[in-house]
């Protein structure tokens, strides 16, 4: 028999505890504040554990689950309750739960709340008091049970399971499968572990799938989110053996990372961080963006220049690895008094002669071909112009014609060999050697120079892991916590500095990294027609204010292929490279205009809700069909303000030309401003806006507001 242990309101959503009396499991129940969980609604017989864990030695899931999954092991079936706390605070709650054997293993499950949100964080602390080491093979950062309390066991067709995928420059294409299409049905005996574990491994966290999972449950209409914060190898699982199901996740297990961590006894381990969250309604727009939503407050109390969202330039797709004073002050003149404020020096500054940039990084000596008389000539140019001056480094990882490829006594290794990709070998972040090497290399050349901008690229994955731990995924957690240590370093040293996250584009786009920058590339897809479906894709895993989206003009391009490209940049930050010094005053109209757009729109970019509006586009690559973002002002933990953002895009045919996008049913709207390449005819009729689109590869965004 299964008993309601204890109830918490967090905002608008209850934490249930509920234990199992007969084995004192506590299983952790999320729902919508406003309903109840109804115990004995339908009995399972086997009650799941708000923390999954995994000890070297103990009995492994039967069922079948050897190498599908570790959850519901015999170190999870030995807990018992040993005690629960909440700590009530003005600014929110933290509920710390207490399970332990009899062994001297201890585990404490905090779930933490702030005031106003509408999400909560989760995170599993592991206490060796026994007498002897213990080695974790898998620790949850949360799991999530009884979904769905709503849905009879003979119900089918009712719960959905939601995934981002992720691969280079086609980030957040989203999917959902039925339950029943992943084999995730219980069987006839209630026999047989039905899992579908899924994640990522390496040193790129959004490198197959985004940390990211929401269940929903399509009778009730309720979604359960979770996302990951984490900078290495990662899991989620759903997991099913009787009627309900259960959603958990943290780092990638033994068999999916091979992580395990050896603890000694008095010493204390913890989980990555999950972001958590349940509502009723609103899709999976609202699921989404109540969990990107926990960042708000980071990015608040960011550098104070970032808070009107400012324009950026970078040089990489003008020069494309060869920047130099000359090419630089050249583009400077082009672009003075446009309204940009962040000039970025992207790789290549560094590049010696003969030696192309991507194989050159990790002694970064300043060219002396490109820049014969230092940096600081360059600096004080980009500043004589108005701008801040930023700078470009591939921090981690070492170029296969530098210098420092050959000193493999302070890089990676696997099995006692220079752990080596094709271009590329890594610093091992752990040692204090690399950690002071970079800070002069780094932190030197940004304080030398004044640099208040730093782009961190990272253009390739370390893999399963390296020498030097337990495990190989362990190594990889090691040095990964250490390359997050000096990320803060430089923070520390560097005050105000604005920081971008960058890995070949999108490939470290989850919320560990994201809490620690100003904003991030959003895909290396600079010149290509997805753009806008990559851009709004991101609105339902990252920020929109943290997501630079980057508009690539040619001296070839229309007005219509540059209005295109502009438009791009409204459903995130805006940044600039390209031909800026060939462009005819007609080419710099409309980029002109685009940046006053811009700039009128930019609160609601920075605190709104977005909805994506028009039909599935199959093929990124060659897209048909057309989209639009409408984003409200006013995000899902702020008050809804007035105004409302529309980017339309046409793709190629498929598409009758008069585009429909719903108004918000709680006002009337008049439209303020209108962007494109010429006059467009777009009207508000019947709650409903509508644009006239009869080309091909077009862009219209509008602004609105509340009559």
């Amino acid at each position: 028999m299964k008993k309601i242990y204890s109830e918490f309101i967090l905002g608008d959503m209850r934490a249930c505890y509920v234990q199992d009396e007969e084995t004192g499991s506590v299983e952790l129940v999320l729902l919508p504040a406003d309903m109840t969980y109804v115990v004995g609604y339908r009995e399972k017989p086997y009650p799941d554990s708000i923390v999954q864990v995994k000890l070297s030695g103990d009995t492994y899931t039967g069922g079948y689950a050897g190498g599908r999954t570790m959850r519901q092991s015999a170190s999870v079936l030995a807990l018992r309750l040993d005690g629960q706390e909440i700590k009530d605070e003005s600014g929110g709650a933290v509920v710390c739960t207490t399970l332990a054997d009899d062994r001297g293993y201890r585990y404490r499950h905090y779930l933490e709340w702030k005031k106003g949100k509408k999400s909560l964080i989760s995170y599993t602390e592991f206490e060796n008091i026994s007498g002897q080491a213990a080695d974790l093979e898998m620790l949850s950062s949360f799991s999530l049970g009884g979904i769905s309390p709503f849905v009879g066991a003979d119900e089918s067709g009712m719960l959905k399971l939601h995934r981002i995928r992720s691969v280079w420059s086609m980030e957040g294409r989203a999917e959902f499968q039925l339950l029943e299409d992943l084999q995730l049905e219980p069987s006839w005996g209630g026999h047989a572990v039905r899992c579908e574990r899924f994640g990522q491994v390496g040193s790129m966290p959004v490198n197959g799938y985004f940390p990211y999972a929401v269940m929903e449950d399509a009778k009730s209409d309720i979604f359960w989110g979770a996302q990951l914060c984490h900078n290495a190898s990662w899991q989620m699982e759903v997991y099913r053996r009787g009627d309900d199901v259960a959603l958990s996740g943290g780092l990638a297990d033994y068999d999916f990372g091979h992580w395990m961590k050896r603890v000694e006894p008095g010493e204390t381990f913890v989980s990555p961080k999950a972001i958590l969250s349940v509502c009723k309604g609103g899709g999976i727009e609202e699921i989404s963006q109540r969990m990107t939503a926990a960042l708000d407050e980071m990015a608040d109390q960011g550098p104070e220049s970032e808070q009107s969202l400012p324009i950026i330039f970078n040089e990489y797709c003008t020069t494309w690895g060869c920047p130099s004073h000359e090419n630089i002050c050249g583009i400077l003149d082009a672009i003075k008094d446009r309204g940009f404020s962040y000039f970025v020096i992207d790789c290549g500054w560094y590049k010696q002669e003969g030696i192309p940039w991507d194989v050159a990084m990790g002694d970064y000596y300043v060219s002396k071909e490109l820049f014969q008389e230092g940096l600081e000539k360059t600096v004080d140019a980009i500043r004589a112009h108005g701008m801040k001056p930023g700078i470009w480094f591939e921090i981690d990882n070492v170029g296969e014609k530098a210098e420092s490829y050959q000193d493999t006594a302070h890089l990676l290794a696997r099995n006692g060999m220079p752990l080596t990709t094709s271009m590329r070998r890594f610093w091992d972040m752990r040692q204090e050697w690399v950690q002071k090497y970079l800070e002069e290399k780094v932190i030197g050349t940004l304080n030398q120079y004044g640099f208040s901008y730093m782009k961190m690229d990272y253009n390739d994955t370390i893999g399963v892991g390296c020498d030097g731990a337990e495990s190989l995924g362990e190594g990889l957690r090691q040095n990964m916590e250490a390359s997050l240590a000096f990320i803060r370093r430089v923070k520390e040293k560097v005050p105000g500095i604005i920081l971008e996250n960058c890995s070949s584009g999108g490939h470290k786009l989850e919320p560990l990294m994201m809490s620690e920058c100003s904003m991030a590339s959003f895909s290396d897809a600079h010149e290509c027609e997805e753009i806008p479906i990559i851009a709004a894709a991101l609105h339902r895993v990252i920020l929109p204010r943290q997501s630079q989206i980057w508009a690539v003009i040619r001296e070839n391009d229309s007005l219509k292929r540059i209005a295109y490209s502009i438009a791009n940049t409204f459903l995130g930050r805006m940044c600039l490279s390209g031909d800026v010094t060939k462009l005819t005053d007609a080419q710099w109209n409309v980029i002109d205009r685009g940046i006053a757009f811009y700039k009128k729109a930019a609160p609601i970019i920075k605190d709104g809700f977005s909805t994506l509006y028009g039909p599935k586009v199959a093929s990124w690559r060659h897209p048909k069909g057309w989209q639009c973002l409408v984003r409200t002002e006013g995000g899902v933990d702020h008050e809804k303000k007035d105004g409302l953002l529309a980017v339309f895009h046409s793709f190629n045919g498929a598409h009758d030309g008069a585009l429909e996008v719903c108004l918000p049913a709680d006002g009337t709207y008049w439209i303020k401003d209108i962007f494109s390449d010429a006059e467009a005819d777009i009207r508000i009729v019947d709650g409903k806006l509508v644009c006239q689109i009869p080309e091909d590869m077009r862009a219209v965004a509008v602004l609105a507001k509340k009559c």
